[in-house]
């Protein structure tokens, strides 16, 4: 039985997973787009900042860095 999605920022460091779902609101969801991160693209949490905030990712071979409450609302997919 696969693992249950989950929030990206829930996964922990190093784990990488698959975009399920993004629930974040259409006017904010079109940057986010336009930097590859699309239902079904593999992601991998690299790091939290010291106080949590922000959280950094790998998709598709580059750093992006997102707020925590963006990554509250993307739910993923983790690898097994």
């Amino acid at each position: 039985m696969p693992a249950a999605r989950q929030p990206l920022s829930a996964l922990p460091v190093g784990t990488k997973g698959t975009v399920a779902e993004i629930q974040i609101p259409p006017e904010s969801r079109s940057r986010l787009l336009e930097m590859g991160l699309l239902v079904g693209t593999a992601v991998e949490l690299i790091r939290f900042a010291p106080l949590g905030d922000p959280v950094e990712i790998k998709v598709r071979g580059y750093h992006l860095t997102l707020r925590k409450h963006e990554a509250d609302l993307i739910l993923v997919q983790p690898s097994t």
